[in-house]
């Protein structure tokens, strides 16, 4: 099962498990702890009080009480103005509370970012490390994990990708109602009234022009193929050619197999869950969703050519009218990414569905 990115109250979530980012002596300070141990009644407390406390970096877990989990699975986490090696620290509270969730038959937890508040770590670092960890966790496990932020100060993605990417929407993204858009995107410095009627309209007229001139020179980069690529993936494009009349589920599993990588590989580096990617082997008529299919093109790394073809095959289509579908062509030809969960980050940033299902 997948990780999901959450914005939402961690003591509402319906799961089995839920983190607490305690102390030492397991007693609520504040923030996540303290809501936590407010809707779990004072029972929790009192649980806590008899299990000796925790060391950092260590996990314990205790019934959940009035909440709506099963169980609390509580971790000391480091701070990070006082130990020497605060990340092995942070690494550590994530895999012990995965072992604990595992251990008790969790199918499902949610983690807030350990250590993040009072404890001063970097928000970043930890979103870093938490993915991390727990992704290299569901490679060889079956769980759906929840990571709940609080706010978008959590993805603070350095400012070079952010411009780069902003940048390139700027370049690619078309608005479908461009004539609305004009006067505010472009004439914001200039009071309407100000503006003769005929001086408004020739400005019109050009910023139109520019900006079909910008999709034409879009759409020609993403639909035509260069001469001599061509002469590069004659190969590739002839078992493009083969397949082009199989549907999605066949596609999929084509370039599974010249990935040279596993089913199981497949489906978690694509952060889908078993379940869809069960129906997709069993069904070869089911249609995905377009954002599962987007999300095994980002997982296997597909080329341009290659995600255009899967896609095509559940009958989608990127669309450079679409910021979603522009951000992904981002990465997509400039292969800026580790992972699902670096675009994912970036796509956060943008106020954009995350990949994943």
């Amino acid at each position: 099962m997948p990780l999901k990115i959450i914005r939402q109250d961690i003591t509402k979530i319906e799961c089995d498990a839920i983190v607490n980012p305690s102390n030492r002596h397991l007693y609520p300070g504040g923030g996540a702890d303290l809501s936590i141990h407010e809707a779990a009644g004072p029972k929790l407390l009192e649980y806590c009080e008899k299990l000796g406390g925790c060391e950092v970096g260590k996990a314990k877990i205790t019934p959940a009480f009035k909440l709506s989990c099963k169980y609390v699975i509580h971790t000391a986490g480091p701070n990070w103005h006082r130990l020497d090696n605060p990340e092995e620290m942070l690494v550590s509270c994530y895999k012990e509370c995965l072992k604990l969730a595992k251990d008790n038959n969790c199918e499902t937890v949610a983690f807030p970012l350990i250590a993040s508040g009072a404890y001063g770590f970097p928000r970043q670092s930890v979103l870093k490390i938490a993915t991390s960890v727990i992704s290299d966790f569901l490679f060889e496990n079956e769980m759906l994990v929840y990571l709940v932020v609080y706010d978008k100060k959590a993805f603070e993605i350095s400012e070079k990708l952010f411009c780069d990417v902003a940048s390139y929407i700027d370049d690619t993204y078309v608005e479908q109602n461009a004539e609305h858009q004009i006067v505010e995107g472009c004439y914001s410095n200039y009071p309407i009234g100000t503006l003769r009627r005929d001086e408004l309209a020739e400005r019109r007229k050009r910023v139109l022009e520019e900006r079909a001139e910008k999709k034409m020179v879009c759409e020609s980069r993403t639909l035509a193929i260069d001469m001599e690529d061509c002469c590069c993936k004659e190969s590739t494009l002839e078992d493009m050619l083969k397949q082009m009349d199989k549907g999605f589920a066949d596609t999929l599993f084509y370039y599974i197999d010249k990935k040279g990588i596993t089913d199981v590989e497949a489906y978690k580096l694509s952060n889908v869950n078993k379940k869809t990617f069960s129906k997709i082997k069993c069904d070869p008529n089911y249609k995905p969703s377009k954002l599962t299919a987007i999300s095994f093109a980002i997982g296997l790394k597909l080329d341009l050519d290659e995600t255009t073809h899967l896609l095509k095959t559940a009958g989608y289509s990127l669309s450079n009218c679409n910021k979603f579908d522009v951000i992904i062509q981002y990465f997509i030809e400039t292969g800026n990414y580790k992972t699902i969960f670096d675009v994912n980050e970036v796509l956060y940033q943008f106020d954009q569905q995350l990949l994943g299902v």
